[in-house]
Formats: structure tokens, C-alpha cells, sequence
């Protein structure tokens, strides 16, 4: 009997849908997060599985719209959801580390990039259209996938060429003035030559509104093309070679942040309080006072940026060539290379910002500073002419060797894997402290924005450019082995081994400009320093006639460590899977220019130990229970931290990466499903999560450092961020053929709940629920169309996501918040099907 449902957590897919051409029995999902294909309810590793048609139902585009409904899989979309980074069962990605979760397309990782804010190391948007399935696997997976990775991995399966003329296209309209069209056409050239070409176009206005009447009039929109060409060439009866070519760029207006907090009663100045943080907190906390007046919804918001944008292209080209050495043995070799792409401007905490006015200001402005009710900005990112904020490529090339013994009970995978990524040109951006363009000509500013001078430091009213520019160069290298002898068809022992080598070379110039308004002469830079003062101290660029390699820095940070798995497993029946493994987990550390002093971290370890069950139910009532409980020992963790800048510095403040954490975290896992009556198929995952910090301890500081504090996020005893307790998601399905020549009917709801959780180390957001239903009615009248009708968040709840940090430098605490009712109708021809 087939089972359809909704994907959840726990150790299975939520829906047992055919996932792959395979010779096993109808409705059984085959799955390859082993590196081979096998049956799901056969492979001990916690994961869950989405088919095409649940992707579609959850109208999931980018990647982070995996995680709203997928337990222990939550999503950080602090810069924008094209930009988000995942964190699975608690490990989480800062800005500047390493992926705690590997995204695989067609079993290659997303390509690498490291620019001023986390982005890259993803999908590009759109690539989740024309898939056979999607693979959330959790728990380490280093031993058989590409890097290592302590949270799990993400695998894309695309829709593989066949030997069927067969194709669809649709178009959706919704609300917001969506408009989508979706195409996907098979071709069979020759019986050994086949192609298949996807396309994916998708436009939609953003739905945080912006009341500043600068710059664009909504954020948070959606505007993207993608495209894939796939090709499969069968060179001889045993040999396989099968390429794919795929393509994605999004250009919106970016993110926006609601301010909802601040700080009404900062430190003076005056009184030793930071001279930044007085302005910003009071500055906010007018911008809260114009909201509230105006009755501001949690959608509004007002952000003076004149022109913001986040523009990221992405491609990847990846050949897989599958020799058939013999009946026990296949050589697989995987081959990629893609490049990243990003040019960034937005402002980093959506800000209209205007000077406060308190006896402190007016003090201030008595003595050259600017005046009470002047605007100013905080931190704004802007692009720098012909450069992009980050741009690298990445090459892979990886050798599997694939075996199975004489007698059938031992099976193996061995190989290697190489991962180079290296820059195209440098990583630069711009960023204003508290203006960003002086006089015309002095710099090639985009955006003209206003001067406010009040730099801390210069005896003369002056506002501070900060210039950065980065190189880094990552190798990725690993060897491993992993095999599983069947003692008996009950019983059977997994080992696996992996030896990875990491390292990042990197190389930054950064420098500021100070400008000055001269009475009778205009603006004009009064200095121009390197922003690394502790090792390049004293460095005048002026002088040098701009030569920015005074402040070159080179650092490389390289490590190499063993990781393992011991898995045994036991099959009392046909339809029981129970199994125990214990594994070690491990993450490269970090190289971050931005934070003198503190600019690398060291690899992470994990002790990840887990048992489960896997159920399943046949006859009357089919369905499936599977179960997981883990616990995690987490060591030298990799924690951000907020960094506090010295008065007089000329830097705004900091985000480092320290080791300064130990944790653990341990939860339970379940996932269930069962079909009524042939029609009716229910759904139910959920996840309980239990994270602890143990040991937090901040590096010190050196006495010439340009920081004076570093605030680690979060605190003793309390949960790790991205980590909410409970996640539960239940679904129900009901499908009723409406009888030969008129097509099938299908109606169904998701509901899903994600309790509060920490989003930095001060920002908890309340728990929220959300409601999706769906209505199709296919192969209408038998002609080959499709009608679909879709509403997600049904009850248009406005919930936080995550929100925008820094609280302790800035006195602000803005959110951003998910997306309101979405609505549409879909309408798709299916032809040769």
C-alpha cells in the first residue's frame, strides 16, 4: 500500500512516496545517504524526505523555506532568506564559520564563499524546482559526505533524464503580485543520449512595507530566474557519464528589520559611556516612538536606504561518470566546478536614524558636532564599484570506490575527496560608521549618503569609510572508508573512518577615512589609517599616496583531525529496524579580518552517541513509527561574540568567532504516518530538544587591542541559539479519485508549531504556529492540466524569525518576521506523462 504524507522529523521520511526509479517494492522510498541506494527503512540514520509534490505544497523555493516545517531543522535568515544559513539539532553557523549542515546538490556541495556577512555555501535560489526529492540528514555525516559538517546535511536529488518525451509547464499568480512560471521538459534524443532542461522564474513584492519614503517602498521581496540542463550519456552498457549544468540569480531590495526595543537610558558620554551606542539608542528609540504614533503593524518598517540591493548569481557545472567494473564492484568519480557571486548594499539595522536631542547632544553640537534632529546612519554596507562583496569559486573532484563481497555479506564505499575554492578577484566592500560619502570625487560612492560628523577621535567634526578588502583560499581534503558486514540478515556492523584536512589562507587590506568639514575649504579626508591598528599601528596612507598594502595582513589557520562511526543495527523482523551508533563529528575553524586580534578560531569536536527504531506496519492500516534519542558532547565550540569598541578606535564595534564554549544537547525524535481506508493519510513529527551551555569562557583581550570587552552570546546554563525545544508538524491528506476521464481530487493541511527560542544571546522570539492548506484537482477532465490552489499561513500570523543582534553596542533590538498569508492558484500541463 503506498503511504503519502507530510515530511517531518524523527528517523524517516514523513511520507513514503517513490523517491527513485528502483527495483524494490511499490512505496518504498529509496534513498542515498549512504552513498548507494537503499530502502529509507533499512538505513539507521535519523532523516526526513520530501518528494516533488510536498515541495511544491510547501512552496519551497529557496532553502530557507525548508525548515518551517522540517523538526530539528531550524534556519538564521539574520541577512535575508537567499542568504540563510542552517542550524540542525542545535548547531548552528555564525557569520565567518564553516557550515555546521552541508547543502548537496546531485552529491556536490554548495559552492564556498565567505564575504562580509554569512551568504554562499548554499543552493541558489530556485534550485528546488524539477527534484526528485530532498534529504535532511542529521547528526555528523563526515565520514562519507564532502566536508565535515557537526549538524547533518541537506541533499538535493534532481530529477535524473530519462528515456520518456514527457514535460510540464506552470504558471502561479498569488497575492503580493506574485507571478511564477515553472517549466520542465525530458527529451530523449537516443537510447543512450538523454536531456532534460528546467526552468524556474519567480517574482514577488516584498512584504515588510517601508514608511521611511526613501529608497524602495517594501522589503523581503523575491525575484529570481534558475535554470538547469541535464544530460545523461550511457557510453556503453556499463559505463555512465551524466552532467548537469545549473544556474540562479536573485536581485532584491534585501531584509528588513522592525526596531521593538532599545535602550531609553544609556551611559553619557560624558560619564564614560560609549559616544556610538548613546546615539544609536536614543536614535532608536525615537524610531520606535514614530511607529507606535503612527499605529505601525509588525509588517511596517522605516528604513532610509536610497538604494539597497542583495544581488547573488550562482553556477555549477558537475559530471558524475558510473563505471560498472563488475558484479561486485562500481567506480564512481564526481567532478564539479561553480562560482558565487554577491554584491550587497543594505543597511545593517534597517535604520532612519535622526540625532536625539538631550543636553549631551547639544553639548556635542556646541563644540562641532551635529546638530539635534540632523539624520545619521549606523552601519551601512555599500557596494564598491566593479568589486563584489564576495566572489569565489570552487572545484571538487572525488573518487568512490563501491563494493559488495562474493558471498554478499560485506558491502563497502572507500575514496578521496579534493575541494579547492578559491577567490575571484577580492572580496571588497564599503562601510560608512556614521556617513558614507564625502565630497564628490574623493571617493566613488554609490548612494550619496549624508555626512553627519561626529566621529569620536578627531578634534574636527569628521565621519568615518571604512574600505576592507579580502582574498581567501580554501582547501578541503579528505580520505575515507566506511564498510557494513551482515553477520547474519538480522544483524550487522557499520565502521567508518574519515581523515580530513582543512586550510584557509587569507589575505585582507582594510583602512578608514576620516573626512572633516574645513571651514573655506569643504570635506575632505583628514586621515586615512589602517582599520587593523594593532598590527599596523601608525600607518598613514595619505602620506604613502594610498597604498593599501601598508596594511596587509596574511593569515592561515590549518587543521587536520580523524572522524569515525560505529553503527550496529538489528533486524528482528523484515519491518524493524533497531540500531545504535556513536560517532565524532569535527568542524574547521576560522579566518575573520574584520575583528584585529581575534581574527581566527579553532576546529570544533563532537561525541555524537544515538539509538532509534524504525517501524513499519503493513495490512489494514499501513504506516510507519520511527523513533531517535541522541546526545551530543560538544567541545571547543565556536561562539560569536560581540565586541565592544574602544573610544577612539574608529571602529563601530565587532563580531568575533571564540572558542569559548562547551555543550551538550540531547532530544528525541519522532515520525510517524499511517493511510485510512485508502484516502485518507496522516502525518505526524516532532521534536524535542534539550541544549545546555556548559562552559563559556572569553579569550583575553591584549592591552593594545582596538576592543575593550568581548560579550559572548549566550550564557551558562541556557539553550544554545536557533534551538527551540519543541517542534512538532502534523498533516493530513485526503485524495479521491473522481473516476476515469475527470481526474483526481486532493485536499490537505499542514500545521506545524515551533516553540521560543533564542535568536542571539539577549533576543528570545515567542513561539509561533502556522497553517498551510492546499487544494488540486489533477489531470482535470482528463486533459492533462492541473489545478492547484494554496494558502501558507492560513491565519496570517506575524511571527519573529530571528532578529538583528548586537544589542550591547548598538542599545537596539530589532526583528525580522516570516512571511503573512501567502495565496495563489497554480496551473500546470503535464504532457507524455
Amino acid at each position: 500500500m503506498l503511504l503519502l504524507g507530510v515530511a517531518f522529523s524523527g528517523t524517516s521520511v514523513a511520507m513514503p512516496a517513490l523517491a527513485q526509479e528502483s527495483a524494490t517494492a511499490p512505496g518504498e522510498i529509496i534513498v542515498t545517504a549512504r552513498r548507494v541506494e537503499e530502502r529509507l527503512q533499512d538505513v539507521p540514520i535519523s532523516m526526513t524526505v520530501y518528494n516533488s509534490d510536498q515541495i511544491e505544497k510547501r512552496n519551497i523555493a529557496v532553502a530557507s523555506d525548508l525548515a518551517l516545517t522540517t523538526p530539528s531543522l531550524s534556519v538564521n535568515t539574520r541577512y535575508g532568506p537567499e542568504k540563510a544559513t542552517f542550524s540542525l539539532r542545535g548547531f548552528n553557523q555564525d557569520a565567518a564559520t564553516a557550515p555546521t549542515v552541508g547543502v548537496y546538490f546531485a552529491d556536490v556541495v554548495g559552492v564556498r564563499a565567505q564575504g562580509g556577512t554569512a551568504g554562499g555555501n548554499t543552493v541558489g535560489a530556485g534550485a528546488f524546482t524539477d527534484l526528485q526529492n530532498v534529504q535532511v540528514l542529521k547528526g555528523p555525516q563526515g565520514t562519507l559526505f564532502g566536508r565535515n559538517t557537526t549538524g547533518g546535511a541537506v541533499l538535493l536529488v534532481p530529477k535524473k533524464p530519462t528515456d520518456l518525451l514527457e514535460g510540464s509547464i506552470e504558471g502561479t499568480v498569488g497575492n503580493y503580485d506574485q507571478r511564477r512560471v515553472q517549466a520542465a521538459i525530458n527529451i530523449p534524443l537516443a537510447d543512450t543520449f538523454k536531456v532534460r532542461v528546467a526552468v524556474d522564474r519567480n517574482k514577488r513584492d516584498g512584504y515588510m512595507k517601508n514608511l521611511s519614503g526613501v529608497g524602495p517602498s517594501a522589503y523581503n521581496d523575491v525575484d529570481y530566474f534558475y535554470g538547469r540542463l541535464s544530460v545523461v550519456a550511457d557510453l556503453t552498457p556499463n559505463l555512465e557519464n551524466y552532467s548537469i549544468f545549473h544556474y540562479s540569480r536573485s536581485d532584491t531590495n534585501g531584509y528588513a528589520t522592525r526596531y521593538e526595543g532599545c535602550d531609553r537610558d544609556p551611559t553619557s558620554p560624558l560619564l564614560g559611556g560609549s559616544l556610538t551606542r548613546y546615539y544609536t539608542s536614543l536614535a532608536a528609540c525615537d524610531q520606535i516612538d514614530r511607529q507606535a504614533a503612527r499605529g505601525d503593524g509588525p509588517l511596517d518598517v522605516e528604513v532610509r536606504n536610497p538604494n539597497p540591493r542583495i544581488y547573488l548569481r550562482t553556477w555549477q557545472f558537475i559530471n558524475t561518470t558510473t563505471w560498472q567494473a563488475s558484479d561486485t564492484i562500481t567506480l564512481k568519480n564526481i567532478v564539479s566546478y561553480g562560482e558565487y557571486r554577491e554584491q550587497a548594499a543594505f543597511s545593517l539595522y534597517s535604520d532612519n536614524l535622526y540625532v536625539p536631542n538631550t543636553p549631551v547632544t547639544q553639548f556635542f553640537a556646541a563644540r562641532g558636532g551635529p546638530l539635534p534632529g540632523s539624520p545619521f546612519s549606523y552601519i551601512r554596507l555599500d557596494t564598491q564599484p566593479g568589486h563584489d562583496a564576495a566572489a569565489e569559486s570552487t572545484t571538487t573532484e572525488e573518487l568512490q570506490i563501491q563494493g559488495r563481497s562474493l558471498d554478499g555479506k560485506f558491502d563497502f564505499v572507500l575514496g578521496g575527496y579534493l575541494e579547492f575554492s578559491r577567490p575571484i578577484g577580492y572580496n571588497q566592500q564599503r562601510t560608512g560608521v556614521y556617513g558614507n560619502c564625502a565630497s564628490p570625487g574623493t571617493l566613488d560612492c554609490a548612494g550619496g549618503l549624508p555626512l553627519v560628523p561626529i566621529a569620536p577621535g578627531v578634534t574636527v567634526p569628521g565621519a568615518i569609510v571604512s574600505e576592507s578588502r579580502t582574498r581567501l583560499n580554501f582547501d578541503n581534503h579528505g580520505i575515507f572508508a566506511q564498510g557494513t558486514y551482515n553477520f547474519t540478515d538480522q544483524l550487522a556492523l557499520t565502521l567508518g573512518g574519515r581523515w580530513t584536512f582543512d586550510k584557509i589562507n587569507g589575505y585582507s587590506e582594510s583602512n578608514r577615512y576620516i573626512f572633516a568639514d574645513i571651514p573655506g575649504v569643504g570635506t575632505i579626508p583628514v586621515s586615512r589609517s589602517c582599520n587593523d591598528s594593532l598590527n599596523h599601528p601608525d600607518v598613514n596612507l595619505l602620506a604613502n599616496g594610498g597604498d593599501t598594502s601598508a596594511c596587509g595582513t596574511t593569515i592561515i589557520n590549518k587543521s587536520n583531525k580523524p572522524t569515525w562511526l560505529i553503527d550496529v543495527d538489528f533486524k528482528p523482523t523484515p519491518d524493524t529496524l533497531l540500531y545504535a551508533k556513536y560517532s565524532r563529528g569535527y568542524r574547521q575553524g576560522t579566518v575573520n579580518f574584520t575583528n584585529p586580534g581575534l581574527e581566527t578560531s579553532q576546529p570544533e569536536k563532537l561525541d555524537a552517541y544515538e539509538i532509534g527504531a524504525k517501524l513499519t506496519f503493513r495490512g489494514a492500516v499501513p504506516g510507519y513509527f520511527n523513533i531517535a534519542a541522541f546526545y551530543n558532547d560538544f567541545t571547543d565550540q565556536q561562539v560569536f561574540g560581540g565586541l565592544i569598541a574602544k573610544e577612539g578606535s574608529g571602529i563601530a564595534g565587532g563580531a568575533a568567532i571564540i572558542n569559548a564554549g562547551k555543550s551538550t544537547i540531547k532530544g528525541i525524535e519522532v515520525d510517524s504516518g499511517a493511510t485510512l481506508f485508502d484516502v485518507l493519510h496522516l502525518s505526524a513529527g516532532y521534536t524535542y530538544l534539550d541544549t545546555k551551555l556548559k562552559e563559556l569562557v572569553t579569550p583575553t583581550l591584549s592591552p593594545d587591542s582596538p576592543f575593550e570587552a568581548i560579550i559572548p552570546r549566550g550564557v551558562i546554563g541556557g539553550p544554545l541559539t536557533y534551538s527551540p525545544k519543541h517542534k512538532l508538524t502534523l498533516s493530513a491528506d485526503v485524495n479521491v479519485p473522481l473516476g476515469d476521464g475527470v481526474g483526481d481530487l486532493s485536499l490537505g493541511g499542514i500545521f506545524s508549531y515551533t516553540s521560543s527560542q533564542y535568536v542571539d544571546g539577549n533576543s528570545k522570539i515567542p513561539g509561533y504556529s502556522i497553517v498551510n492548506l492546499n487544494a488540486s484537482w489533477r489531470d482535470v477532465g482528463g486533459s492533462g492540466f492541473d489545478l492547484v490552489a494554496f494558502a501558507t499561513n492560513v491565519t496570517n500570523k506575524h511571527y519573529r524569525n530571528t532578529a538583528g543582534g548586537g544589542y550591547e553596542s548598538s542599545g537596539i533590538y530589532d526583528f525580522m518576521y516570516g512571511q503573512p498569508r501567502m495565496y495563489g492558484l497554480r496551473l500546470k500541463y503535464n504532457f507524455g506523462m
